[in-house]
């Protein structure tokens, strides 16, 4: 009898997704931003998501068995809610409520979710729903669907789950054991996200910006160790100074900060200039290199017994986005292998519960073969898109895509290509991308002033073919951009647009197996022009969610100064006229 499992994220938090499993293999995920075109769909459920999945899976509502959502009761009897009160006895209103309510978001939760898939004719009778702690879920999420076959160790930094926020374990045959769990307000990802608030930027977005801009500053002209302690197997954040709550907490403008007046009064005034003045370069760099010691003694403490054995390393959670930990995780003599799941985000949290779900039925999960996991939309489609837009748009039917696509880029030309399935997870990997010439500067100059407007210290990320990348990157790469990795450095100067102050790129490594047209267009591209990359950036305008329609791709077109753009076999052009191809 075939299992069907549906796994959903939202409502309690940020980044509500949907996932489908058919038995093992998840078949469908899709992001509900996407869909509802606002950023993060923060305290929203996945209703357009859900609808999309079964459409995608050929299911009906009637047809699932299993919902799984990646929060979960915590018992009065569970260390972690008298933790919290504990580390939160100076907001007794805080203290007080966990005991005596426990994680009540989770009791609201569950109301809305009963609603929910009423709502979407997913009948409760013969429904089961699996809650999935939060961490488990990210766990999930990158070790059942990794593929290992052996003995996994597992790291999960995350801001907060119910209450956990670092998760150190292994998975082994199928199953994920603890070893250690650290609780809120005891955070890694939350000391990171406080500083990223104090450098003026906001949580969720602001930590890859201060990611981005740490190799400009001196890591040594500043010592962030002191905001935590490491010792004995304890992990404990200074709240005094960060991660703070009630009257602690620095309040500016009628807003609430995730930091304390005695932060600014050690450090300085929260930021409001260039984030490349000092000292807040060197801050910037300095909670990276805080964040990424911290860590790495995590996992040699909790973790280096399971990594003899086995050398594998599974990293989950939203700080797993984090390219520079992934990259000086990868480089240590014990990690022979690193796994980070390409959606590692809350998002991933419904395709990791799912999984959990599933493993707990006894079925054997297949490994990711791909991130392509939304919907695709025909070159008709893209045509009636094409006809009925308000803008009325000059567009060719293509031949060749892939072969003019490459020709525009070599001739200079910035390019919005829109291809197939929708990708899962933040980054644009060859479906839903804007591409440029990597060998052009002033392109990728022209790329930030028309469209991306980031700031001038933000290099973009390559996507290089597979025949190219051992002679382009030295050390460990992947297909999903989820790690920085050192550029050779004959090449670093020639495209000096996709390589970081450090020498370092995020890049997409492209196969013919794993994107098949892309790698066409790359192909292409290197026979015209003699380059083996291009530039890729997100289809999508600065604060929007990535594209998934024809209809949103018009839209994004004729909103920027974009001349050309590709969705699946229809060239749509402003300029004055259309050649034959």
């Amino acid at each position: 009898m075939t299992l069907i499992t549906l796994g959903i994220s939202g409502s309690t938090g940020h980044d509500a997704a949907a996932a489908i499993f058919i038995d093992g293999e998840l078949v469908a995920a899709v992001e509900e931003e996407r869909l509802m075109r606002r950023r993060h769909a923060e305290g929203f459920l996945p209703y357009q998501a859900v609808r999309q999945c079964l459409l995608q899976a050929q299911v009906k509502p009637t047809d699932i068995d299993i919902v799984a959502i990646p929060y979960a009761p915590v018992s009065l009897f569970n260390k972690a809610r008298w933790h919290y009160a504990y580390r939160h006895w100076y907001a007794l209103d805080r203290s007080l409520d966990v005991l005596f309510n426990g994680n009540r978001r989770y009791r609201r939760h569950i109301r809305e979710l009963n609603t929910f898939l009423e709502s979407l004719h997913i009948p409760l009778s013969k429904l089961k729903i699996v809650p999935v702690q939060h961490q488990l879920a990210h766990a999930s999420s990158s070790y059942h669907l990794s593929g290992s076959e052996g003995k996994t160790a597992i790291l999960g930094l995350d801001t907060k789950g119910e209450y956990a926020t670092i998760f150190l374990g292994y998975g082994e045959a199928g199953k994920i054991h603890r070893i250690k769990e650290f609780y809120d307000p005891d955070s890694l990802s939350g000391m990171y996200a406080a500083i990223s608030d104090y450098l003026g930027f906001d949580i969720l977005d602001g930590e890859f910006k201060v990611m981005g801009i740490a190799p400009l500053g001196d890591a040594t002209k500043y010592d962030f160790s002191y905001l935590a302690k490491f010792s004995k197997g304890k992990f404990k954040i200074d709240n005094q100074l960060i991660g703070t709550v009630g009257f602690r907490r620095y309040k500016a403008k009628s807003r609430g900060h995730y930091f304390s007046q005695k932060l600014l009064d050690r450090l300085g005034p929260r930021r409001e200039g260039n984030l490349t003045d000092e000292p807040y370069v060197h801050y910037a760099a300095a909670i990276q290199k805080c964040f990424e010691d911290y860590a790495i003694e995590l996992v040699r403490y909790y973790l280096s017994d399971v990594l003899k054995d086995t050398g594998t390393l599974a990293i989950a959670g939203t700080s797993s986005l984090n390219i520079r930990l992934n990259q000086r995780l990868a480089e240590l003599p014990e990690v022979k292998r690193l796994i980070v799941h390409p959606g590692c985000g809350d998002s991933g949290t419904a395709i990791g519960a799912a999984a959990y779900a599933v493993h707990k039925r006894k079925q054997k999960i297949s490994a990711l073969e791909s991130v392509f996991l939304g919907p695709s939309y025909s070159t008709e489609q893209c045509i009636y898109a094409c006809e009925n837009h308000r803008e009325k748009s000059r567009w060719e039917k293509l031949d060749n895509a892939p072969l003019k696509a490459a020709q525009l880029l070599a001739d200079g030309e910035l390019l919005a290509w829109f291809q197939g399935k929708m990708e899962f997870g933040p980054r644009a990997l060859g479906n839903r991308s804007i591409l440029a010439n990597p060998a052009k500067q002033e392109v990728v100059d022209l790329l930030n002033k028309q469209l991306k407007f980031r700031e001038s210290w933000r290099s973009f990320s390559p996507s290089v073919l597979d025949s190219f990348a051992g002679e382009f990157l030295e050390g460990p790469w992947d297909y999903y951009m989820c790690s920085s990795v050192k550029v050779a450095a004959k090449w670093r100067e020639k495209y000096a647009s996709v390589v970081y102050a450090d020498g370092c790129t995020r890049a997409q490594v492209v196969s013919a197996k794993s994107n098949p047209r892309f790698h066409q267009l790359l192909k292409h591209f290197e026979t015209i022009s003699g380059h083996s990359l291009v530039v890729n950036t997100t289809l999508c305008r600065p604060g929007e969610a990535l594209i998934c329609s024809p209809e949103d791709a018009m839209n994004m077109f004729h909103g920027s100064d974009l001349k050309y753009l590709i969705m699946e076999d229809v060239l749509i052009s402003k300029t004055e006229e259309v050649d034959s191809w």
